[in-house]
């Protein structure tokens, strides 16, 4: 049996909890013959078709549920992981059902979670016994990179460690077999091995010239507005870029909206500062506003993906979404302060 799994594309956590589901399947359950990678992007708005579940067994890593029989295993930490309030319920019946029989899930959610390989790495140690001697890096890097651990903007921009310039790869895959090529190397190698390998060297030094280049270019488009960030690339093709360096180039921002394109979709990009020094209970929930335009994420950061032709909705969306975080700000800030109540 071939074992099919389903995960966030182009996304660094998406592949490390891919490598990470394998290991613990194949070493706890060994019921594969071999394990495809196929990696599910947000473009698309509706639920996941059933067209792309493999004839065998199917998990979802680091993405939305199914309510599709297909699908055998789940993973999540997303806030917007439900499309419905029907998928929510469907996926707690699943739950309450194994509760009744005894048998040990093998569909897991919760959003507390920093990076989706932390979780399943907690899932499988917790209700299934698995070991993880070896994975330290592997869940260090992974909690770092899409928690936006980092502990400066500058080394999530200058991009010196291996995990990180991996990351950069793996967010700018061009072609449809880099990720899966990627992932059996995740759980088995240190980052500077895998960062070695021809296939992904090659592509190292042209990724991080675009990435210098793309700080010149927010540095240029860039408007900084009652602490939020706001920029628009509409006018030329860009693919993955880092959502750090708008942080980097005016640390003083507590917000950041930007609005791009790429060959398949539009984007809009909504995000925190990392490095703010606000309490969360004065921060907005990102997440709750992309819902609100289709997409979701998490509470401190998230997106909303469109068609390729909606660049017009997309900017009227994103100068929306702006708007409503400068009003957020303009209201904390009239807020008293403890001193002068």
């Amino acid at each position: 049996m071939i074992f099919r799994v389903l995960h966030h594309n182009q996304c660094f956590d998406g592949a490390c909890s891919a490598a990470l589901f394998t290991k613990f399947h194949a070493s706890i359950l060994g019921t594969a013959q071999a394990y495809e990678y196929r990696g599910l992007a947000h473009s698309t708005p509706g639920p996941i078709p059933e067209s792309v579940f493999g004839p065998g067994e199917n998990a979802i890593v680091d993405f939305k549920y199914s309510p599709s029989p297909r699908l055998t295993w789940w993973f999540d930490h997303h806030q917007s992981a439900f499309l419905s309030p029907e998928d929510r319920t469907h996926f707690e019946a699943a739950q309450q059902a194994a509760q009744r029989t005894g048998d040990s899930p093998r569909q897991f959610f919760d959003p507390n979670f920093i990076s989706c390989t932390g979780f399943i790495a907690a899932c499988a140690s917790q209700h299934f016994g698995f070991d993880l001697t070896g994975l330290d890096d592997l869940l260090f890097w992974a909690d770092i990179i899409d928690g936006a651990r980092f502990p400066s903007a500058k080394m999530a921009v200058e991009m010196h460690e291996p995990a990180i310039q991996l990351a950069l790869v793996i967010e700018n895959a061009d072609t449809p077999d880099l990720i899966p090529r990627i992932i059996p190397h995740l759980t088995v190698s240190p980052f500077a091995e895998i960062v070695a390998l021809p296939f992904v060297q090659q592509r190292i030094e042209p990724l991080l010239e675009k990435h210098r280049a793309s700080i010149d270019l927010i540095r240029q488009r860039a408007v900084l507005d009652q602490q939020v960030i706001f920029f628009d690339l509409l006018d030329r093709e860009t693919e993955a870029l880092s959502k750090f360096i708008p942080y980097f180039l005016y640390p003083e921002a507590t917000y950041t909206v930007a609005v791009t394109r790429s060959r398949t979709r539009t984007k809009i990009s909504v995000g925190t500062n990392p490095w703010t020094p606000l309490p969360s209970a004065h921060l907005v929930n990102i997440a709750a506003i992309c819902e609100r335009f289709g997409g979701g994420g998490h509470a401190r950061v998230g997106a909303i993906s469109l068609g390729a032709s909606e660049a017009d909705l997309a900017r009227t969306n994103a100068r929306s979404i702006a708007a409503e975080l400068r009003a957020a700000v303009g209201q904390r800030e009239a807020m008293p302060s403890h001193s002068e109540r």
